[in-house]
C-alpha cells in the first residue's frame, strides 16, 4: 500500500520509465504516430496496461492538487434497500470530510459494460474509488481498476486473501445466527429460500448450511428465488402444500414478506404453522403483521466504513485492514417453536 501523502496517477514519465523509452516516444505511440519501431510501441502499450495509465483530465487534476472527488461504482440496482443505504453512508461521510462523490453505474457484468464504466469513472478527476461488490459486476469492476488507484470494496464477506481493502458485513455469521435460533426453537430443520448469487458464494446460504451441519440436522435442498416479494409469494404457494416445512429462512426481507402473504392467503398461520425469518432489516418489516424476525444489516455503517478506509489511504496511512462487522439477529413475531 502506498505511503505517500496523496494519490498520484501515473503520468507519461512513469510509462516511459517502465517501458525503457523516452517521454516523447511514449507521446508519439499514444498519439498514433507511425514512425515508431514496433518493439518500442509494444513496450509502451505493455507499460500503459501495467500502470493503468489513462491520458485524461483526471491525471492532470491529480498532478495539480489534492483530489476531493471520489467515484462510487455500483450496479444499476442502486434504488434497492442495501445499495441505497450504503450509498447514503458514503455520501454523508464524504460530505463531512469536505469531499464530493460521483456515481458510475455498471449496467451488467459483461466485460464491455464493466470496462465502459471503469473508463467513465477514470475520466473524472478522482482521488480514489469505492466499489459496491454485491454482485459479479462489482467484483469485475474492482479488478479492472488500476492498481495505482486507491480502491475500497464494500459488500458481504470476510477477510480478503489478495491484500485488497474492503468494508464488509459477515453475512455467513448472520445466516448462522438465524438458523441456530430456529433450531433452538425446536424445529427439526430449517428450509432456505436463497436470492440470486450474482456470481458470488452466498454467505447467507453458507452460514445456514454450516449451522445445520454442525447441529447434525437435515440440510434441505436450497429453493432459488429472485430478490422480490412476488418470487417469495410463488415459493410460499409451494410451501403451503407441504407438511414437512416448519421454519423458513429467506434470503432477504422482501422474499419473506411474499412467503408470508402466500401462506396467509391459504389459511396457514405464521408462526403457528410455519416460522418465517428474513435478512437485511428493512424498517417496514417491524410494522408487518406478524412483524418479521430478520437479520439486520447496517448498510449506512457499511458505507461509512468504506469511506473511512479510502480516506485513510488518501492521507497516506499505512497498515490498514479490512473492516468486518457481524449483522444482528432481531427476533419478532414471525418465528416461534413448532406445534407439537
Amino acid at each position: 500500500m502506498s505511503s505517500s501523502k496523496s494519490y498520484r496517477a501515473p503520468v507519461l514519465a512513469d510509462v516511459a520509465k517502465a517501458a525503457g523509452v523516452s517521454v516523447p516516444t511514449v507521446s508519439r505511440v499514444l498519439n498514433g504516430t507511425k514512425n515508431v519501431a514496433p518493439e518500442l510501441a509494444r513496450r509502451v502499450h505493455a507499460a500503459v496496461k501495467e500502470l493503468g495509465y489513462r491520458p485524461n483530465s483526471a491525471a492532470r487534476s491529480l498532478r495539480l492538487s489534492q483530489p476531493n472527488l471520489i467515484s462510487i461504482i455500483a450496479e444499476a440496482t442502486t434504488s434497492s434497500y442495501g445499495y441505497a443505504n450504503t450509498l447514503s453512508g458514503i455520501e454523508t461521510a464524504a460530505q463531512r470530510a469536505g469531499m464530493s462523490v460521483s456515481i458510475t453505474i455498471v449496467s451488467s457484468d459483461e466485460d464491455e459494460s464493466v470496462m465502459r464504466a471503469v473508463d467513465l469513472a477514470l475520466s473524472q478527476p478522482i482521488g480514489g474509488a469505492i466499489v459496491l461488490e454485491f454482485n459479479q459486476a462489482g467484483i469485475k469492476a474492482a479488478k479492472a481498476l488500476p492498481a495505482s488507484l486507491p480502491v475500497v470494496a464494500a459488500g458481504g464477506g470476510l477477510e480478503r486473501t489478495d491484500g485488497s481493502l474492503a468494508a464488509l458485513i459477515d453475512e455467513a455469521a448472520g445466516g448462522r445466527q438465524v438458523t441456530e435460533f430456529l433450531l433452538r426453537q425446536g424445529h427439526r430443520t430449517v428450509h432456505h429460500i436463497a436470492g440470486p448469487t450474482g456470481g458470488k458464494v452466498s454467505g447467507r446460504t453458507e452460514g445456514w448450511r454450516t449451522a445445520l451441519q454442525d447441529a447434525g440436522a437435515e440440510v434441505p435442498a436450497v429453493m432459488s428465488s429472485e430478490w422480490d416479494a412476488l418470487s417469495g409469494y410463488r415459493w410460499g404457494e409451494r410451501i403451503a402444500g407441504r407438511d414437512d416445512v416448519t421454519a423458513v429462512f429467506c434470503g432477504n426481507d422482501e422474499i419473506a414478506l411474499g412467503v408470508m402473504r402466500a401462506l396467509a392467503d391459504r389459511g396457514i398461520d405464521v408462526p403457528g404453522d410455519v416460522s418465517i425469518a428474513g435478512f437485511d432489516g428493512q424498517p417496514l418489516v417491524s410494522l408487518w403483521r406478524p412483524s418479521l424476525t430478520t437479520v439486520e444489516q447496517d448498510f449506512e455503517d457499511l458505507g461509512t466504513r468504506a469511506f473511512d478506509l479510502l480516506s485513510q489511504q488518501l492521507q497516506g496511512k499505512g497498515d490498514l485492514r479490512t473492516s468486518v462487522v457481524e449483522p444482528q439477529l432481531v427476533v419478532r413475531e414471525s418465528t416461534a417453536p413448532p406445534r407439537r
